[in-house]
Order: C-alpha cells, then structure tokens, then sequence
C-alpha cells in the first residue's frame, strides 16, 4: 500500500512539478560588484534543486517564519503613518522585508518550497505577505476557515511525501468570517453548512471569536495527522512538525496556539 501510494506521489510530482535532477552546465562568474556573488555562482552552477534552496533558510524553519514575521510587523505598521492609499503602498513596498528570490526559470522546472501554511482563503491572509517570503518558498493550502478538509490534507500529503516539507503551520486569523458564521446562527447554503460543521464542532460556549478562532486552528492541526496516516508517520518520525498559529490583522503579528 506504502509503495502504491509513493507511486501515485511520484507521478504527480513528474505531472505537476517537473522536478529534475540534472545537472547544470557552468554558468559565467558573477560581476564583482555583486555583493552576493558567491551565492549567485552557486546558484547558476548548481543542480536544479540546488538553485530552487537559495532561499531555504538553515535553521528552524517555524522560528524563520516568526522571524520574517516580526519583520513584516515594522513595514506593515510604517504604513500607518499616511493617510493616503498611494502613500500606504509606497510605504510598504520601501520597507517589505523580501530578502530572497528563486530565479524565475528555476521555478518553470520545478518547486522546493520549506514550509505549508494551511490559512483561510480571507483576501487580508497573504502568507507571503505575513512571513516575507519569495515565490517558490511557501506551499499553501487556503479555504475559508482553515479547517483540515479532504482535498487540503491531500495536497499537504503531496507536499509531505514528494517535497520533503518540514512544516505545516495552521494559521486562524482576527475576525474570520467562517468561524463568525460558525458562530452565528443565522441560515447558511448547504455548502456553507458543511465548511462551518467542524468549526461549529470546536465552538466551546462563552468563547469570543479570537479564542474560537484560535481553538478551530489547534483543532484543525490536531486533525491533520488523525487523518492522515501519512502525515501521521512524518509527525512520529520527527519529518514534520504541524503547529497552529494566530494572525492578528491590525498589528501584522502571528503568534502560536
């Protein structure tokens, strides 16, 4: 069953991805004025997998990503300082801390990305926003309330067995409009009906929406590795940590659960 299912992983990853391992020829050196040009050798030199972990960090990647947070906190904040919507963007494209790009024609061969964010499909929820991260960096997996739903799980599964992930991070956030609806009792779609039902299951009476929301993002990664059974083999072999996390809108801070 193990190798089927390696099996199937391994044709989407060929379908999807197009990762391969061959080497590159040697590219020209890096100008001298390049600050970064010993990176950029390797960067052209390298295999493909090579030059798709420029950016991956060497450490932990759950403290890399609290990390670039803290820093997206000072340029999302700094965009309070003007009253006009231009001046906002300005302000916040001066100071966004993007650090890191994979090379675009890298990226058209293939993706290894160091972390999965399983966050509400909400349009203030950016996670390359939130964690300051370049194209190719983060796996996401998004819909309205971040619950740990069949096709989400599927996809972190491929993220897991074909790109070697790390991390999951499950990230609620302030003012969810799925966990309110959860909450409400107002009548919903089927449809709506049934993406509320495993956040209405985690409601616990008195709780105020923060604290819902902080509960269904535990709930939902407490969820993941029961199941999935692939997911929750990488978790007791030490191949994966799955951590809830919360995003506070106004102040730009995500803080664990």
């Amino acid at each position: 069953m193990a190798h089927s299912r390696r099996h199937l992983m391994r044709i989407l990853a060929l379908a999807g991805a197009g990762v391969a391992l061959d080497t590159l020829g040697p590219g020209a050196a890096a100008a001298a004025e390049v600050a970064a040009a010993g990176e950029v050798a390797a960067e052209t030199d390298g295999t493909l997998v090579e030059r798709l972990s420029v950016c991956r960090p060497s450490g932990d990647p759950l403290q890399e990503l609290l990390r670039r947070n803290r820093d997206f906190c000072q340029a999302w904040q700094a965009a309070e300082r003007s009253e006009d919507p231009q001046g906002r963007a300005t302000l916040l494209h001066e100071t966004w801390p993007l650090h890191c790009q994979v090379r675009p024609d890298a990226l058209a061969d293939g993706q290894r990305p160091w972390a999965s964010v399983l966050c509400c499909a909400d349009s203030r929820v950016a996670p390359e926003w939130i964690f300051a991260c370049g194209a190719g960096e983060l796996f996401e997996v998004r819909s309205a309330g971040n619950t740990a739903f069949a096709e989400g799980i599927a996809s972190l599964e491929y993220a897991v067995a074909e790109l070697a992930m790390p991390l999951i991070l499950v990230m609620g956030h302030s003012g969810c409009g799925a966990v309110t609806a959860a909450m409400a009792s107002a009548p919903l779609t089927p449809l709506l009906e049934d993406l509320v039902a495993p956040i209405r299951a985690t409601l616990r009476p008195g709780a105020d929406l923060a604290q819902a929301v902080r509960t269904n993002a535990a709930a939902a990664a407490a969820e993941l590795p029961r199941r999935s059974a692939l997911l929750g083999e990488a978790v007791a072999d030490g191949r994966l940590r799955i951590q809830a996390a919360y995003f506070d809108i106004a102040s730009g801070e995500v803080s664990l659960v």
